[in-house]
């Protein structure tokens, strides 16, 4: 019996070269790792119709493994969300995005969804993003040809658009050493299992960081509130923030709703993070 999945193709490669390999002679492959969005794409039937050949990551072990080089933390492109929570090296260096992971669905999307699908889904909404964004993390392509690396900040070209090309693969996230407070909060519906109405993390230090999801086609950060925190001054920062963001109006929430939020959230953020004393 023919079904809908008859006229589909998979491919398994066993290594890292071999899968670049396949990417190279057939750049119509698309890949896959936990699913957790491609399943959900196929089954709305919202998956473009010419997408039928399909090259599975999931064996690729290596690219799972989280470790620290000279004060940089590298983040395997297919470490599943509940590898980020159990991560010494993670929670050392980088709580919010443990703090992040926490809130991404329940524990079968945590075992399954990987930290690169998030990033190549480029969702506005997905709650990783953001703090890759104010950690200033950088993003590792890999072709057959080499090696290339784009900041997260200039990763996407608009709604779930990317700089990455047909022959590359994502295979880690290198984060800088960060330094000063780290701060992350989702607000939704519920505190997963839910897409984010907004999201925002931020770093304070000398030079601070914010960043936010669902406030426009791609994650944002917003450098004149950044500059305004920098100099002290919270009041020019949330001024500037309404005129850097661009939320809409959809079935989860109005853009009003959305730009009073964002305000709160950068007033929490720096009264959460200001020195003792």
């Amino acid at each position: 019996m023919r079904t809908a999945l008859s006229a589909l193709t998979l491919r398994r490669p066993t290594s890292l070269k071999t899968a670049l390999a396949m990417l190279r002679d057939d750049p119509a492959l698309v890949p896959l790792a936990g699913c957790t969005d491609l399943y959900v794409a196929m089954n709305f039937g919202t998956l473009d119709d010419s997408a039928t050949r399909f090259l599975d990551l999931w064996p690729l072990g290596a690219l799972r493994r989280i470790t620290l080089h000279d004060g940089t933390l590298v983040i395997g492109a297919l470490a599943p969300y509940s590898a980020i929570i159990r991560s010494r090296l993670v929670r050392r260096h980088l709580p919010m995005l443990v703090d992040a992971a926490r809130q991404i669905g329940g524990p079968q999307i945590q075992n399954r969804g990987t930290l690169g699908g998030n990033i190549a889904n480029g969702s506005p909404a997905a709650d990783s993003l953001p703090v890759l964004a104010a950690a200033d993390a950088v993003i590792v392509l890999t072709s057959a040809a080499g090696e290339r690396r784009v900041a997260l900040t200039e990763f996407y070209t608009g709604y779930r658009a990317s700089v990455r090309r047909s022959d590359e693969l994502i295979t880690a996230v290198e984060i800088p050493q960060q330094q000063g407070a780290q701060w992350f909060r989702k607000v939704g519906t519920r505190a997963a299992q839910a897409i984010s109405k907004i999201v925002m993390a931020a770093v304070r230090d000398a030079r601070p960081r914010v960043a936010l999801g669902s406030v426009a086609a791609t994650v944002v950060r917003v450098p004149q509130v950044e500059r305004a925190l920098a100099a002290g001054d919270l009041d020019a920062a949330v001024e500037a923030l309404a005129r850097e963001i661009q939320p809409i109006d959809d079935v989860r929430s109005t853009a009003d709703y959305r730009r009073a939020v964002a305000a709160n959230l950068l007033r929490r953020f720096w009264a959460d993070t200001a020195p003792a004393g």
